[in-house]
């Protein structure tokens, strides 16, 4: 799909991180962008740097999606490009024991929960409203939408206390092919990409000698990634008409250990 003004795109999780720099990388190609987020400070900045159109969503809430669809289409028309950033961590192990007491205590339900909605749930429904109005739309450049999800090289190498987050993550590429099948006759295209040790503001708050060692541990580039070559590989994955049902690692070839 050509990137240029005359389409629209909603980047939810928009207002940091690997969200913000899709963002701003689409509106620098000319797509009119919409934010999704439940940050309203940040999100509205960058929506106000890129010329784009804040919306207060919550990803776990279908009303609250609709009516950023809603105010999104309003502004900029049906999209045509839907990237799916919304994410939380959490970490804690399947069952713990207490050094001092010896207790033993399970993951909180209520924590799996909710990183499962925000994560695996958000995405699809996410996915479900932006499809249905996509399909109606006329086929431009062959195609009618492309939808970009972001997972994690955690959805396959889900390490010690990543119970929840693997299993949200590795839900996102479980649907992958099969939502791709289910919109094909509509001609809209879904992809995955799974990030590896990338560089934004949850990785600033860790220590700098982790990080460092972190940075280490990547076969090649021996670095963290950066959110500019999570974007620009946003872009290429919409502009190539012909990946369509993929899941790809973006990590620098790390494998993670168990720990």
């Amino acid at each position: 799909m050509k990137l240029d003004g005359g389409i629209s795109a909603v980047v939810t999780g928009g207002a940091a991180g690997l969200g913000a720099a899709a963002a701003r990388a689409l509106a620098q190609a000319g797509v009119k962008v919409a934010i999704f987020d439940s940050n309203a400070e940040s999100g509205m900045t960058v929506a106000f740097d890129i010329g784009g159109q804040f919306c207060a969503v919550d990803v776990t809430d279908d009303a609250s999606v609709a009516a950023g669809f809603a105010a999104a289409r309003k502004a900029h028309g049906q999209e045509r490009i839907l990237v799916n950033c919304a994410g939380i961590v959490g970490s804690a192990r399947t069952v713990s024991r207490n050094r001092e007491t010896g207790v033993l205590a399970h993951f909180p339900l209520d924590v799996f929960a909710k990183i499962v909605a925000v994560n695996l749930s958000g995405s699809f429904r996410c996915i479900a409203l932006s499809a249905q109005g996509m399909a109606a739309l006329d086929p431009c450049d062959g195609e009618r939408g492309v939808i970009v999800n972001t997972g994690s090289i955690a959805a396959t190498d889900g390490q010690v206390g990543q119970a929840a987050y693997s299993a949200s993550k590795a839900g996102i590429v479980g649907l992958t092919l099969p939502v791709a099948r289910d919109l094909a006759a509509e001609g809209i295209r879904v992809n995955t990409i799974l990030p590896g040790l990338m560089e934004t503001p949850m990785m600033a708050t860790i220590p700098q000698a982790v990080r460092d060692s972190l940075a280490a541990s990547v076969p090649f580039p021996k670095r963290l990634g950066r959110a500019e070559e999570f974007a620009s590989l946003v872009l290429e994955i919409v502009r190539n008409g012909y990946m369509n049902g993929e899941t790809i690692r973006l990590d620098g070839a790390i494998r993670l250990p168990p720990k």
